[in-house]
């Protein structure tokens, strides 16, 4: 694998340089602040979870920022890797903690989502204008599915969890429309996808914090 191979997928960068990309850059910090701000709300007995789901919020900011500021191969992976990483972990939290699920069962029931992302992606590959987002779409796609599913059980969850789906498509829309409005804002839209999605992951902990809140 070509590790410093260079890579150009954003409007607003023009060149290889380290700050060609310097509002992308800057708000990553918005992953660091929201991760921040939970970790402050998820102190006490029975919120470890979320606690290690901050961590994992804050390295995404730190990847994406090297992602935005190097990028090439090695920083792409290190922007990646944490959103993989926080959408498994919360998909494990989900299944043991809204469907009570044990350990193991519940980490055989997040294997899932790969089978399930397989074939939901060709047909994701297809909807105008978040199409480009294609591999990020069996995201909301599971959430609202869980949210459907839980609308009796656990309807607050619920009714969280689509609040979620609503912060990530509006987040997705900006990261699709990119390269679309690249003419017309020489910056592009991809920022959005970064200041959104920071809300929506430190939502998506508060949902759970609230709900093993009310566990106690």
């Amino acid at each position: 694998m070509e590790w410093t191979r260079q890579i150009d997928s954003y409007c607003e960068r023009l060149g290889p340089e380290y700050w060609a990309e310097p509002v992308n850059a800057v708000t990553n910090a918005a992953f660091v602040i929201a991760a921040l701000i939970m970790w402050r709300r998820v102190q006490g007995s029975g919120l470890g979870m979320a606690r290690a789901l901050c961590v994992i919020l804050g390295l995404i900011g730190i990847g994406s920022y090297l992602f935005h500021t190097h990028a090439v191969v090695w920083a792409a992976i290190a922007d990646t890797a944490p959103i993989a990483a926080f959408v498994l972990f919360y998909i494990f939290v989900a299944n043991h903690a809204y469907w009570g699920m044990r350990w193991p069962w519940a980490v055989v029931a997040t294997l899932l989502f790969f089978p399930f992302a397989y074939i939901t992606l060709p047909m994701f590959e297809r909807v105008p204008i978040l199409g480009v987002s294609a591999g990020y779409l069996p995201v909301p796609a599971m959430i609202a599915l869980y949210a459907v599913l839980l609308r009796r059980r656990l309807p607050d969850v619920a009714r969280g969890l689509a609040v979620g789906v609503a912060i990530l498509l509006a987040s997705l829309t900006f990261r699709s429309l990119d390269e679309a409005v690249c003419a017309s804002v020489p910056v592009g839209t991809h920022f959005m996808w970064h200041v959104l999605n920071a809300v929506m992951l430190g939502w998506m902990i508060e949902v759970y914090r609230r709900y093993q809140l009310r566990q106690v």
